[in-house]
């Protein structure tokens, strides 16, 4: 776990980008179980990558018209149970944080793991996902 202080600017990073931030593995269940629509959801971390080009490029990616109905995210070492259920729904791909995943309907279409975060800019990122919006959104 990490502490508050440092973690709470970086949650409120996504939630005040519209993000839903869910904390209980009650509050994943019954979000995924009642999404239509695409739904997007982050799993933010504390790591560089997220701070540099995560966070920023997915909240750039919501400039467009095109964009996914639902916004959620958990966070990796504040919310361990919540983000291992969430994770759950985005098998067969493995734990990876920060990681990106869009659903529609309740079924997976898209991830964007770590490997795919690192080494990018916030504009790679986004691009990216406005390419991914465009085909399922």
């Amino acid at each position: 776990m990490y502490p508050d202080e440092l973690t709470i600017p970086m949650r409120k990073d996504l939630t005040e980008a519209g993000f839903t931030e869910l904390t209980s593995v009650e509050e994943v269940e019954n979000t995924m179980k009642s999404q239509e629509g695409t739904t997007l959801m982050v799993v933010n971390s504390v790591c560089g990558c997220a701070a540099g080009t995560a966070r920023p490029g997915v909240k750039k990616s919501l400039e467009g018209d095109k964009k996914p109905s639902n916004l959620i995210t958990v966070f990796a070492g504040v919310h361990g149970e919540a983000t291992n259920k969430a994770r759950e729904y985005m098998l067969p791909y493995p734990r990876s944080s920060p990681s990106l995943a869009l659903f529609k309907d309740g079924e997976l279409v898209h991830v964007v793991e770590r490997h795919h975060i690192e080494g990018r800019s916030a504009e790679m990122i986004a691009g990216h996902l406005k390419e991914v919006y465009a085909e399922f959104c």
